[in-house]
C-alpha cells in the first residue's frame, strides 16, 4: 500500500490528474449502477458541471498567482463582486464580450487595492483580504444607485439589479462528435457512456466564455512553470530576499502577481453576469471562497486547482439541475470512499483513530443511504459544502503552500 501510495505521488501533476480522474469516474460509475441513478454521470449533468466549475476555476488561478508570489488572497471574493458589477456596466452598454473585459478590469481594482495595502503599507495580508470583501459589496450597492436604478430598455435596473445584456454570450459544439457521443451517453453502458459523457461535456453546448476560462489552466501552467516571469513570480513567494539578491524586482512581482489574481477573480464575475445577462446583488455567493479551497485542494498546481473546482461544482450541479435520487447516490459514493480509505490505512498501518473515524462515518453515510427514500432539500442545499469539507480535511494534509506565503517582507530584509 505504502508502494503504490508513493508511485501515485512520483507521478507528474497531468498524470496524477488522470489517473485521479479515471479511478473517480469508475467508482462513480459503479455507484450509479448500484443506485440506479444514471442522471449521476450522464452528459447533461456532466455539462451543467463544467459551466457552474468556470467561474471556480477562473477565482481559483487568481489565487494561484497571488498566493505563488507570497500573498495570501482572501480578499477574492471581494474581488469577484467587483468584477459582476463592472461586467455588468460594459455588457449593459457594449454587449456580453465588453462585459468579460469590464470584469476583467473590476477585479483588477481589487488586486491593485490589496496590493497597495499589504506590499507598500505592510498592512496583515488577511486583514486586508477581509477587508476587501467587506467593501467590495458596498461599493457595487452604491455604484448601483448612481448608475443602474431606473435605467434599462423597460427600467429594469434596481440597487440590487442591472439592466439587462442585449445579447447573450454564444455557445458551440463540435458537428458529428457532439451527437456520436450523446448517442453514447444515452445508452447508459457501464463505464463506456460515462467516459463517453465526460467527453461531451467538452463538445456540447459549451459557452464561449467557459472555454476562454479553461484555456487558462494550460496558459496558466505554461507562463509559470515554462517562462522567466513564472520563475522570478515562483521565486519570491518561497524566498523574496534571495530573489531580490538575484535582481528580481520584488515588490514589481508582487503588484503585477496581485493585478492578475484581481483580474481572473473578476473574470470569474464576469462568467456569473454573462451567464444571466444581469447583475444581481449577492450573485458570487461564497464562490471566490470555493475557489480558495480548491487552491488548496489543488496543492498550488493548475491541473489541481481544476480537479478541485469541477469536484465542487458536481456537487452544485446535482443541486440545482436534478432531483435528489443523484444525491442520495452520492452519499454511497463517499461512504464508498471512506470505506476504501479505511482499508488503505489499515493495511498500510496508518492511523487507527483516523482509520475508525472513517469506518464510522462510512456505515452512518451507508445507514443513512439504506433507510432514505427521500432527501430533504436541505440535505439537497448542503450537500456541495459537504463535500468541499470533507475533500479539504484530507487534502489539507499533503498540501504544500509556498514557504513565504502570508509572510510580512520589506525590501531588504533577510528571509
Amino acid at each position: 500500500m505504502n508502494n503504490l501510495s508513493a508511485r501515485f505521488f512520483a507521478l507528474s501533476p497531468v498524470k496524477r490528474a488522470l489517473v485521479a480522474t479515471g479511478l473517480g469516474l469508475l467508482a462513480l460509475a459503479i455507484t450509479r449502477v448500484i443506485a440506479g441513478a444514471d442522471d449521476l454521470t450522464s452528459g447533461n449533468t456532466l455539462i451543467a458541471t463544467i459551466a457552474a466549475a468556470a467561474p471556480i476555476i477562473a477565482v481559483a488561478l487568481g489565487g494561484l498567482y497571488s498566493e505563488r508570489s507570497g500573498v495570501a488572497n482572501i480578499g477574492l471574493e471581494g474581488m469577484m463582486v467587483l468584477g459582476t458589477w463592472f461586467a455588468a456596466f460594459a455588457g449593459w452598454h457594449w454587449g456580453p464580450w465588453a462585459a468579460l473585459v469590464g470584469g476583467a478590469f473590476g477585479g483588477l481594482l481589487g488586486g491593485l487595492l490589496h496590493a497597495l495595502a499589504t506590499v507598500t503599507f505592510g498592512v496583515d495580508q488577511i486583514i486586508s483580504g477581509v477587508a476587501i470583501n467587506f467593501i467590495a459589496p458596498g461599493v457595487a450597492r452604491f455604484l448601483s444607485s448612481e448608475l443602474f436604478v431606473g435605467k434599462g430598455a423597460n427600467g429594469e435596473g434596481t440597487i440590487s439589479g442591472s439592466p439587462n445584456i442585449k445579447h447573450a454570450m454564444g455557445r458551440f459544439k463540435v458537428p458529428g462528435l457532439a451527437g456520436w457521443l450523446k448517442t453514447i451517453d444515452n445508452k447508459r453502458w457501464f463505464f463506456i457512456s460515462d467516459l463517453a459523457a465526460v467527453l461531451r461535456a467538452f463538445v456540447d453546448n459549451m459557452a464561449w466564455s467557459t472555454l476562454i476560462i479553461l484555456l487558462l489552466i494550460p496558459i496558466s501552467i505554461y507562463v509559470l512553470w515554462r517562462t522567466p516571469f513564472g520563475l522570478r513570480l515562483r521565486s519570491i513567494g518561497e524566498k523574496p530576499s534571495a530573489a531580490e539578491s538575484l535582481g528580481v524586482a520584488v515588490y514589481r512581482m508582487k503588484y503585477i502577481s496581485l493585478a492578475i489574481s484581481g483580474s481572473l477573480a473578476g473574470l470569474g464575475g464576469a462568467w456569473l453576469v454573462v451567464n444571466v445577462r444581469q447583475y444581481n446583488e449577492g450573485q458570487t455567493a461564497g464562490r471566490g471562497f470555493l475557489g480558495l479551497a480548491a487552491l488548496i485542494f489543488g496543492n498550488w498546481q493548475p491541473i489541481g486547482v481544476a480537479l478541485g473546482a469541477l469536484l465542487f461544482s458536481y456537487g452544485l450541479s446535482l443541486q440545482e439541475t436534478i432531483g435528489s435520487k443523484p444525491i442520495k447516490a452520492l452519499y454511497l459514493f463517499i461512504a464508498g470512499a471512506f470505506l476504501a480509505l479505511c482499508l488503505f490505512m489499515v493495511f498500510g498501518r496508518r492511523s487507527k483513530r483516523a482509520a475508525l473515524g472513517l469506518a464510522i462515518s462510512a456505515a452512518g453515510l451507508f445507514t443513512f443511504y439504506v433507510n432514505t427514500e427521500k432527501v430533504a432539500s436541505q440535505i439537497v442545499y448542503v450537500t456541495p459544502y459537504v463535500i468541499v469539507l470533507i475533500v479539504i480535511t484530507f487534502a489539507s494534509k499533503h498540501s504544500r503552500p509556498p514557504a513565504a506565503v502570508g509572510v510580512p517582507w520589506r525590501r531588504g530584509q533577510s528571509t
